[in-house]
């Protein structure tokens, strides 16, 4: 899952069964998910269709959803990706992770920046209240849809538990199943424009071009949109054999990989939040990340942060970081405190009560 689907699961697993009282009813899309039925008290709804793409989303929502709304009737109707039901008269919650496709359209297909951009300003204003997942996303739906502040809630994400440090024998297994020994970067997340992965890879080429090290990049993640354009720029780098893309690691295996990292190398020009960067600091793995968005606000003082659009900053801070080892224990002495600002249960918690406002 990506960073809403985790949001999702955590969330509603620690709600479900903190409220053992209370009758839910999930309503899925694609097959009925066991994962998700967490107690007795869900009741689990599959309809038709299944909402691939913009259009289909939006017959699952006017037609299917808003028909199975009105034969529930429930409290209440909670979004956990922002989405409502425009049909359906009753109390609904939002939560809206963030409003890239507002700033960056072209970095969206054509049918989903048009849906986009034309309802969810629309689904931000029906909320009886909205759920985001920063400061600097709740400033931007504030100053953009106009919503009242006192209406949108702050809950951060949190961080799975399945990530923790990772020892030094099982560092060099994996390096050496990996880059046959050598140290890596890596990055994680969906190869689309705004994760910027075409600068990485410049970034990458300086750094080999000025360091002369065996040191490699791995890109971590699955091909979401217009990924042609990063396999070009990889055939091109003279450096090329040193970028190993993994596709998405299964989870299972995730965290050997990014704990054995030189450095986490998280540099996209927009996030909501940025996942990766406390998954990063969980497994005492040094950050380096963006200086826009929500990143700093994020990361604290417990990264390197770099302009995302300056390639050479990117460089930069891989060489001081590569060369220091003593700014790597310390950055990674700042993120084993500032992860601790971050668990599922306390977001958990926090969306509830949010919630509850609404009740």
């Amino acid at each position: 899952m990506d960073g809403i689907g985790w949001f999702t699961y955590n969330t509603l697993q620690y709600i479900v069964k903190q409220n053992p009282d209370l009758e839910f009813h999930f309503l899925f899309d694609s097959g009925i998910d066991q994962e998700f039925i967490f107690a007795e008290n869900i009741i689990p709804h599959n309809l038709f269709p299944p909402a691939k793409h913009a259009l289909l989303n939006l017959i699952w929502f006017v037609v299917s959803a808003r028909r199975m709304l009105h034969k529930i009737n429930p409290d209440i109707f909670i979004s956990p990706d922002g989405i409502l039901c425009l049909g359906w008269q009753g109390r609904q919650y939002s939560v809206m992770h963030d409003i890239n496709y507002f700033h960056n359209p072209k970095d969206f297909k054509w049918s989903n920046r048009k849906y986009y951009n034309y309802f969810f300003p629309k689904f931000a204003k029906k909320a009886c209240r909205i759920a985001t997942v920063s400061e600097f996303s709740k400033d931007d739906i504030v100053g953009h849809y106009k919503i009242h502040p006192d209406k949108i809630d702050v809950v951060y994400n949190g961080v799975n538990n399945f990530f923790e440090p990772v020892s030094e024998e099982r560092k060099i297994k994996v390096k050496a199943e990996l880059t046959g020994g050598d140290d890596y970067f890596i990055f994680i997340g969906t190869l689309h424009p705004r994760k910027n992965i075409l600068r990485l890879l410049d970034a990458f080429e300086m750094f080999k071009n000025e360091t002369g090290t065996a040191v490699k990049l791995i890109i971590a993640g699955k091909s979401l949109y217009r990924v042609d354009e990063i396999f070009q720029k990889h055939a091109e780098m003279m450096h090329k054999e040193d970028v190993i893309f993994t596709g998405r690691i299964p989870d299972n295996k995730i965290n050997s990989i990014l704990g054995a990292a030189l450095a986490l190398t998280f540099v996209p020009t927009f996030e909501g939040f940025g996942i990766p960067i406390i998954e990063a600091m969980q497994c005492e793995v040094p950050v380096i990340c963006s200086n826009v968005t929500s990143m700093p606000e994020i990361a604290g003082d417990a990264a390197l942060l770099v302009n995302p659009n300056k390639v050479e900053e990117i460089k930069n801070a891989m060489i001081m970081l590569y060369q220091n080892p003593s700014l790597q224990m310390e950055l990674i002495r700042m993120g084993k405190l500032r992860k601790n600002i971050f668990s599922w249960q306390r977001t958990a918690s926090l969306l509830w009560e949010s919630v509850t406002k609404c009740l």
